[in-house]
């Protein structure tokens, strides 16, 4: 499918991105991201989306860089950069979301003593970002096949960054692949590492603590230290757009 009929397709489907998003139940999303780290969004694309979407991945247009991960010791697979202006459906949702967790956010921020304060708009967030010099669209698509995996990393890109990020499941487990688990791993000051597999269907969306998130102790609130990766993909093909709020260097 050329770039235009593509376009077309997506912008035909494209819903009114806030009644798709403001129908999760938020207060259970909020309390699952402060308890846990993670939180699904059921059914957030529908299976014609989600194909929609990863059928772009062929279409060297949208994109402004390609990354192979074994070349940089990040794993196997690969990935590539939206570049602007994105997609219509991802950058409708990568605005309704940010609305929604950026309240989350800015609880985080004042949780840990942090003086960052995340605006309501994410027009002006990304200002901010470029002000900094962070200027490259993040939103990315990724690809696996049998043997590929994602290390366990932080998306940052920079000194400026929304401390919440979202991945979409674009294929069916156990039709479309099998194994490629997502994973979050949270580092607790002197006590081990917790792990957290996040169970997805296709078209399904887990939002998640990009670098720290804020945990009560018996003796106040402190800070842990997430990071987040994929398990081996076992057989088939996996597609995933990860949605990322801050722009990048």
């Amino acid at each position: 499918m050329n770039l235009q009929k593509m376009s077309a397709s997506l912008e035909h489907l494209t819903k009114a991105e806030d009644d798709r998003v403001n129908r999760y139940d938020w207060a259970r999303i909020d309390s699952e991201l402060s308890n846990y780290g993670a939180a699904v969004l059921e059914k957030l694309l529908t299976p014609k989306e989600c194909r929609l979407i990863a059928a772009l991945y062929s279409e060297e247009e949208h994109f402004r860089s390609h990354i192979i991960m074994a070349r940089h010791g990040f794993g196997k697979g690969e990935y590539q950069y939206f570049k602007y202006p994105l997609p219509k459906l991802i950058g409708e949702l990568r605005t309704v979301l940010y609305s929604r967790l950026a309240p989350i956010a800015n609880q985080w921020s004042k949780r840990m003593g942090e003086e960052t304060r995340y605006p309501a708009e994410h027009e002006e967030f990304l200002q901010r970002c470029h002000d900094q010099g962070q200027l490259r669209p993040t939103p990315l698509l990724l690809q696996y096949v049998p043997g590929d995996y994602n290390c366990l990393h932080q998306d940052l890109y920079g000194e400026l960054a929304f401390p919440i990020q979202v991945a979409i499941l674009l294929c069916e487990p156990g039709h479309d692949f099998t194994g490629g688990e997502f994973i979050l791993a949270e580092q607790r000051p002197r006590m081990q590492t917790r792990a957290e597999v996040v169970p997805l269907a296709q078209g399904d969306a887990v939002a998640f603590a990009v670098h720290h998130r804020p945990v009560q102790g018996t003796r106040g609130t402190y800070r842990v230290s997430l990071r987040h990766g994929v398990s081996r993909v076992r057989s088939g093909q996996r597609h995933t757009v990860g949605i990322i709020f801050h722009d990048g260097k």
